[in-house]
């Protein structure tokens, strides 16, 4: 593996051997740690938020199998 920054950019060169599933986890990674470094919420807001998406899913899916 290499890595290579640049001014504008961070490069990894990988072997083609590499898991692509496996990547593509540690990108999404590093993609939320880049989106929550961001944020200002609170772990309250983020239970709150949590429970009115499994509440809302929870709805849909019973309307689905309908």
């Amino acid at each position: 593996m290499i890595v290579e920054r640049t001014k504008n950019e961070i490069l990894v060169r990988l072997s083609p051997n590499t898991n692509t599933n496996d990547l593509q986890d540690m990108l999404d990674y590093l993609e939320y740690r880049e989106l929550v470094s961001k944020s200002n919420a609170i772990e309250k807001d983020i239970e709150g938020l949590s429970k009115e998406v499994n509440k809302a899913m929870m709805l849909k899916i019973k309307r689905d199998r309908k």
